[in-house]
């Protein structure tokens, strides 16, 4: 099963580029599809503005760090380069294989919405400072990376969060529902490593997202029904 999508794998494909203008060529060509790409994506950049001045507040209000039986017993590590490019990885990774499939695009910009306007909520509600031993990258990434990932938005890490939402998103899928899993493990142990996080911020990470996810099936049943449809037909 190929990692861009069911049935028709582009990267196998001897002419990928017409299979994708098949497959943008048939969604666009559907009032409701155009409407319902459109309202998502707005909703997503808002919930990434929401997140931006929640991570702000949260970060003008820090108090004091508070101890944790992970990061107090292991040593902080630099892994600011490591965690940096993983997210960047991880972000056109995920960019990928939505925009390789238009029908992908509602659900995955639905379940994203919800999953940072929860968090943006999360971390307004409790301002709990950093762990002392917090490192960062000693590379200067510019100020919109070090302010989205080097801040006080502690609880939950989306860190971990986000691969596994994706996972979740694409269980059946075997090959990329491990690799989801693999790269929110090793996330999980980077921000610990680097005392980026608290222990219970990636615990929760977890059984948060999972919640999440659930209840983007619950609210977007047609946006989800339409991830899963099998379009080999029109792929082809």
């Amino acid at each position: 099963m190929g990692l861009l999508d069911r049935g028709t794998s582009l990267y196998r494909h001897p002419r990928p580029h017409a299979v994708l203008w098949r497959r943008y060529r048939h969604y666009t060509a559907q009032r409701e599809f155009i409407g319902s790409v459109a309202l998502s994506i707005v909703a997503f950049l808002g919930s990434v503005i929401a997140s931006f001045f929640a991570i702000r507040y949260a970060t003008e209000r820090a108090s004091n760090s508070v101890t944790d039986i992970v990061l107090s017993n292991v040593p902080a590590l630099d892994v600011g380069g490591i965690f940096v490019v993983s997210t960047l990885l991880l972000i056109a990774f995920i960019a990928l294989l939505i925009f390789a499939h238009p029908k992908r695009i509602p659900f995955a910009m639905y379940s994203m919405t919800l999953f940072f306007l929860i968090r943006s909520t999360f971390i307004s509600l409790t301002h709990i400072g950093p762990f002392p031993t917090q490192t960062e990258s000693a590379y200067d990434w510019g100020v919109i990376i070090s302010k989205f990932l080097f801040s006080s938005d502690l609880f939950f890490s989306a860190h971990t969060g986000i691969p596994f939402l994706f996972a979740l998103i694409f269980w059946r899928e075997e090959t990329l529902r491990y690799i989801f899993i693999g790269w929110s493990i090793f996330m999980a142990a980077i921000v610990l490593l680097g005392h980026l996080h608290y222990t219970i911020d990636v615990v929760s990470a977890f059984f948060i997202t999972y919640g999440i996810f659930h209840i983007a099936e619950w609210l977007f049943p047609k946006a989800r029904a339409l991830f899963l449809a099998d379009e080999a037909a029109e792929a082809r």
